[in-house]
């Protein structure tokens, strides 16, 4: 049985208990006045009539209210029906969703039952292969242990063999087999080593070579000759005259007074200054130069002249020392650093000035790290005070490098410059690439072709005594004294002489040459050992 129906059902039973109810009252209040009275009057008639109607009224209106009642019911049962059609259509249609939803679950859980089924198979297969495998492999194992043994058997039987045709057992075999196999070993090294230290010699002089001729080639710099003496021109001879003074009391005077000697003979309007000094014979020049140009000459204008002139020298030296502290670049550096190196303006070494020679090393070191990508300000610095010590020498005894380096210690120059400094002259061990350099830039320096120059004199004595100490040693045959004395070649007699003496020889020639001779740059000193065949063929 349908909703539908059922709901028309409840209505039809509510309308019919409505009027039931109805009936019900109007008998209840019809025989209540029936009983009341039994023969009404008209009055209770008319009453009664009009409780009938009342009764009629209240039941019509339960009648309607029951029918409205009934109304309301049938449309929410409608109501109800419709939603309960829409529900059971829903409900039919999910449950088609999940028939589908199922049944395509179940073909995914039995495709996947089938692929577990197959692979279970191929592992089974794999499974019976590789235990067939593992029982060759094992088969394999004792066949090959089998052949082991048998080859150890030949190789024991062979072994005995050879040990009794050679004469050698297995142990003295093969450490005579170890042995030649390390020397052939140390023999191939050995020519592999001597390629490649050649090559990196030919490849360290190609670029030492390179670097040198670069910064020779993109420096000059002007020399002057070195000299102990300077000339001063007088206006007249009569001059010489106010110089020497009454019973010489001038010239005493000025020599006390300066510390130069001034030498007056017959060079006419000339006299000569001669000092060891250098800034001492300028400060002199300078103050007989003013004695000479006011002509009032005596022992207080001496005096007073020479402190004008120490002044002027003093100040002269200051600023050589900041121009070529300009000319380098080189900033903050201590002002009696600055005026010791204005003082080696007026120095000279072999012929070359010793404030130029400086300020070339500083030039020739500054270009020589710029092409080793090095610190240019430190090397120029350490190549300009490499000398500053030749400043004090003549007041301080001792090597001017280890002058020159307590100097700079003293005035708060690093460590590396110091080290540069009392290293140059290898007086201290070098242990800073710096100090190498600046070696390098003094040598190139004072060694290049007229940078310095000595008289011919004292030139042909150095290379005669050059020859006579090489000829000194037995068994050197000729000496040759080449490349203007910085070369000694000495032929020694092949039979007399060995290897080992020949380079005994060149040592103690070495060590002689620096004892006895005084020269600038090096000497090499190179033994020639050779022996000649000759036969004729008639």
């Amino acid at each position: 049985m349908g909703p539908l129906v059922v709901v028309l059902m409840v209505a039809v039973l509510v309308l019919a208990f409505g009027m039931i109810v109805a009936l019900l009252v109007v008998i209840r209040r019809t025989s209540g006045t029936t009983s009341r009275a039994a023969e009404p009057s008209p009055e209770q008639a008319q009453a009664v009539h009009e409780e009938l109607e009342q009764a009629r009224v209240e039941a019509r209106a339960i009648r309607d209210k029951a029918q409205t009642d009934a109304e309301e019911i049938l449309r929410r049962s409608e109501a109800a029906a419709q939603s309960a059609a829409q529900l059971r259509r829903e409900v039919e249609e999910e449950g088609r969703i999940l028939k589908s939803e199922l049944k395509e679950l179940r073909s995914d859980l039995e495709r996947r039952e089938a692929r577990l089924a197959e692979r279970e198979q191929r592992l089974d297969e794999e499974a019976r292969r590789q235990s067939e495998r593992d029982r060759k492999l094992a088969e394999t194992e004792i066949e090959l242990a089998d052949r082991r043994e048998e080859l150890l058997q030949v190789e024991d039987e062979r072994r005995r063999i050879l040990e009794r045709v050679s004469g050698f057992t297995g142990e003295q075999a093969k450490a005579e087999l170890v042995k030649e196999i390390e020397n052939q070993a140390k023999r191939e090294a050995a020519l592999i080593v001597r390629e490649i230290e050649g090559e990196a010699r030919k490849e360290g002089e190609k670029r030492a070579s390179k670097i040198v001729t670069l910064a020779v080639q993109r420096l000059a710099a002007e020399q002057t000759a070195e000299s102990v003496v300077s000339v001063l021109h007088l206006p007249g001879d009569e001059m010489k005259g106010r110089i020497i003074g009454r019973e010489g009391r001038n010239i005493r005077a000025f020599e006390s007074t300066t510390g130069v000697n001034l030498i007056i003979d017959d060079t006419p309007e000339a006299v000569l200054l001669s000092c060891f000094d250098p800034v001492r014979r300028e400060t002199a020049r300078l103050t007989l130069e003013k004695l000479v140009l006011d002509g009032r000459i005596h022992p207080q204008r001496i005096e007073e002249a020479h402190d004008r002139s120490r002044q002027e020298v003093q100040d002269l030296c200051a600023r050589a020392g900041e121009d070529a502290l300009v000319e380098l670049g080189i900033t903050d550096m201590h002002p009696e650093l600055t005026l010791l190196l204005g003082q080696l303006r007026y120095r000279t070494s072999y012929g070359q000035n010793v404030l130029k020679h400086l300020i070339e090393s500083a030039h020739i070191a500054g270009i020589m790290a710029a092409e080793l990508k090095m610190n240019q300000s430190l090397m120029k610095r350490c190549a300009l005070l490499h000398d500053i010590g030749k400043a004090l020498t003549h007041e301080v005894e001792g090597s001017h490098a280890l002058i020159g380096a307590e100097i700079a210690r003293r005035y708060g120059e690093e460590e590396d410059v110091v080290h540069a400094i009392e290293a140059h002259h290898n007086e201290v061990e070098v242990r800073t690439v710096e100090a190498v350099l600046t070696q390098a830039a003094d040598a190139i320096s004072g060694s290049r072709p007229g940078a310095r120059r000595e008289s011919l004199e004292a030139y042909v004595k150095r290379l005669e005594r050059l020859e006579e100490i090489a000829q000194s040693y037995e068994g050197v045959e000729k000496v040759f004294a080449m490349q203007a004395g910085r070369e000694i070649r000495v032929m020694v007699k092949p039979d007399a002489i060995d290897d080992i003496q020949a380079q005994v020889i060149a040592r103690d020639v070495a060590k002689q040459v620096e004892e006895e001779l005084t020269y600038p740059g090096q000497i090499r000193i190179t033994v020639v050992r050779e022996s000649r065949a000759t036969e004729f063929a008639r």
